[in-house]
């Protein structure tokens, strides 16, 4: 239910920044915020064109956040008597406007509609700490929406230094609206001006998204809040040893709390980006299998 809702905020939010983007007819940046969810398809720029040619990915966008707010209504269903009443209104709220036939679904997205599935989400997660006791179900939401926030800016992070990682894509001209385009897509352009003045630098926006431990977007800072939970977790069930998702979460906050942004530009960013996507995948995995999935041996032996 969580990773769900966290994906539904991230897509609106490249949504309403792809929308700003095709009035500038910023198409190569706004191709790369769409392949981020899965859309290569960028608005149609060449002379000629209207409004209409960003139909399809914002189509895309609007069809991705629909089957996520159905999917995490539907987990949340299946776990009705563990979430608090207020936590089930909003949702059916959420649910109830993506679904009518008359929504922006039903045409082209509107930045309202971005702008309200941001705050639905937004209202949730308040929701959520407010009215939840923090145990060990609050722990599990805190960590699947951390771990899709971890994977999802890695993943941006994969795309847009593949296409702009040589000097001339970097420091060339429209270099300012690209960097300033992915800081946004995080929700990171003014956290990144106070932290480093409103001079972009692409070695800067790396490490900042990557190894910020302060900022809630950062992927370190959704691995500390990971590994946190997994603690709670496990001392609330009065497990006597770390077991491997234990490992993998630690061994993942390890590489970003001892990695130096040159060394990884130096080697790969790209590489270092897919190395975490895959370590969130494997948390998650073996998440499930420990809490959820696990034989009766192996809850007898822990």
């Amino acid at each position: 239910m969580s990773r769900y809702l966290e994906r539904a905020e991230h897509t609106a939010r490249l949504g309403d920044l792809f929308l700003a983007l095709t009035l500038d007819r910023s198409s190569d940046t706004a191709r790369r915020l769409m392949e981020t969810v899965g859309s290569p398809h960028a608005p149609d720029s060449s002379p000629g064109s209207t409004a209409s040619g960003s139909d399809r990915p914002a189509g895309a966008l609007s069809g991705c956040i629909r089957a996520c707010v159905f999917a995490a209504r539907e987990n949340a269903r299946q776990v009705r008597e563990q979430v608090s009443t207020e936590m089930w209104e909003q949702l059916n709220r959420f649910y109830l406007y993506v679904r009518q036939d008359r929504s922006p679904l039903a045409a082209s997205p509107t930045s309202e509609f971005y702008r309200y599935v941001k705050e639905a989400s937004h209202l949730f997660q308040g929701v959520t700490d407010s009215t939840m006791s923090h145990g060990e179900g609050w722990h599990y939401i805190q960590i699947g929406r951390l771990i899709e926030r971890a994977a999802t800016t890695a993943t941006i992070l994969e795309i847009y230094f593949r296409d702009l990682e040589t000097d001339e894509g970097a420091h060339g001209i429209g270099a300012y609206v690209e960097w300033a385009a992915l800081l946004r897509s995080c929700s990171a352009f003014e956290a990144y001006c106070r932290c480093y003045t409103a001079d972009i630098r692409s070695e800067r926006v790396a490490e900042f998204l990557l190894l910020n431990g302060e900022f809630p977007r950062s992927v370190r800072f959704a691995v500390d809040g990971v590994e946190g939970s997994l603690l709670a977790i496990a001392r609330s069930l009065g497990r006597s040893s770390p077991g491997r998702v234990d490992r993998l979460a630690g061994r993942l906050r390890a590489s970003l709390d001892y990695s130096q942004i040159d060394e990884i530009m130096a080697d790969s960013l790209r590489s270092y980006a897919q190395g975490i996507r895959k370590q969130c995948e494997q948390v998650h995995t073996a998440l499930y299998q420990t809490y959820i999935t696990y034989s009766p041996e192996s809850a007898v032996a822990s």
